[in-house]
């Protein structure tokens, strides 16, 4: 669990939704790991099966209140399998569709998208500290916050400004200043460090200060800032290599993203090369899209009248839901297998998607 949080921080997620540990007590021992896409109770008799008491998924079996598990819907009958058999489920959802190599990174790099960005940054997920060290320590206590987290910007780390200028303090008759004596008045060249981190590091970021710093009392300040965090958020954009004829970017989209069926608007009369994807139900970018001056935007579950709003500048595609998440489980499988070389690690190769066509 502790891997998967820093991978995909709980922070990433979307307020709406229900994420990380569903089912189970965490400090159980782990015996083994599904991953799969939707935790039905088929994937509850394939964890069995393989011996692993930890199912991690990517959309949560349990997403609003439930006020009776009696096994009359999939939902609860996947709960009781779950608990009866004492298998925890741990999911993903809107932790990956926010993430940096995400559900959508993995679109845009199937389409072969260059200079893909965000989409939608998500906002208010920056803070910035400022700390005040000895010079002569300064450099040890940069070090170790730079180690934590702070100080990282999109592709650039260790990030950070610093001002020289003269601290002062009098410590009472119970301190024990690092330096100077109680008492009397000291004055110190000190270092004033300036750095930021996203939000979820913030405790993080005040355990390495306390423990890095000198003083016996840290003097810090931390602020929220209203920056978008412009590597997490939802969708991304970016660019084909070359144009393409709108019939030949279907076919393109149909090969590379491995859809049955694409539901489409009127095609636009013009050809297509700036493209924003967002995996799963995306209505709600269509704007973003139409703002940012995409000439195609592939995304799911789009209703009817949706299908009018690209107007003459916009192909929508919707490719199904299943479909334009399908290859995030085994992104999960890959960042486990790293982490944990030596334990089974197992990826379900069983259909979730309830939809079917004919």
């Amino acid at each position: 669990m502790d891997l998967l949080d820093e991978w995909a921080p709980p922070a990433y997620a979307e307020d709406f939704d229900n994420v990380g540990l569903l089912v189970g007590a965490s400090a159980n021992a782990c015996t083994g790991v599904l991953v799969c896409h939707d935790c039905i109770e088929e994937m509850l008799d394939e964890a069995i099966k393989a011996n692993c008491n930890l199912i991690v998924c990517f959309h949560p079996i349990l997403f609003s209140g439930l006020k009776k598990i009696t096994g009359k819907d999939y939902v609860q009958k996947a709960l009781l399998k779950a608990i009866r058999n004492d298998i925890a489920i741990y999911a993903l959802h809107t932790r990956l569709d926010n993430h940096p190599e995400g559900v959508n990174k993995i679109l845009a790099d199937r389409l072969g998208l260059i200079e893909s960005r965000v989409l939608i940054p998500k906002a208010a997920g920056i803070k910035k500290l400022n700390t005040y060290v000895p010079k002569t320590q300064a450099e040890e206590v940069l070090q170790a916050l730079h180690q934590a987290g702070a100080g990282s910007i999109g592709n650039y780390s260790e990030c950070s400004f610093v001002l020289e200028g003269t601290g002062q303090f009098k410590g009472n008759e119970h301190s024990t200043p690092h330096l100077g004596t109680p008492l009397e008045k000291t004055k110190v060249e000190e270092i004033q460090i300036q750095v930021v981190f996203e939000s979820f590091l913030k405790h993080k970021i005040e355990y390495t200060l306390a423990q890095a710093h000198p003083y016996e009392n840290v003097a810090y300040e931390i602020y929220s800032l209203d920056n978008t965090l412009d590597t997490v958020g939802m969708g991304r954009i970016g660019k084909l290599a070359k144009p393409l004829p709108e019939k030949k970017f279907l076919s393109l989209v149909k090969e590379k993203l491995q859809t049955e069926m694409i539901r489409y608007s009127p095609f636009i009369q013009k050809p297509i090369q700036t493209v924003a994807v967002l995996g799963g139900s995306g209505s709600f970018a269509i704007t973003h899209a139409l703002a940012q001056k995409a000439d195609a935007f592939i995304t799911a579950d789009l209703k009817y009248h949706q299908f009018y709003q690209g107007g003459a500048s916009l192909l929508l595609l919707d490719i199904g839901h299943f479909e334009s998440e399908q290859f995030i489980k085994n992104l999960i499988v890959d960042y486990l297998s790293k982490k944990m070389p030596n334990f089974a690690i197992i990826l379900s190769h069983a259909k979730t998607n309830p939809v079917n066509y004919f």
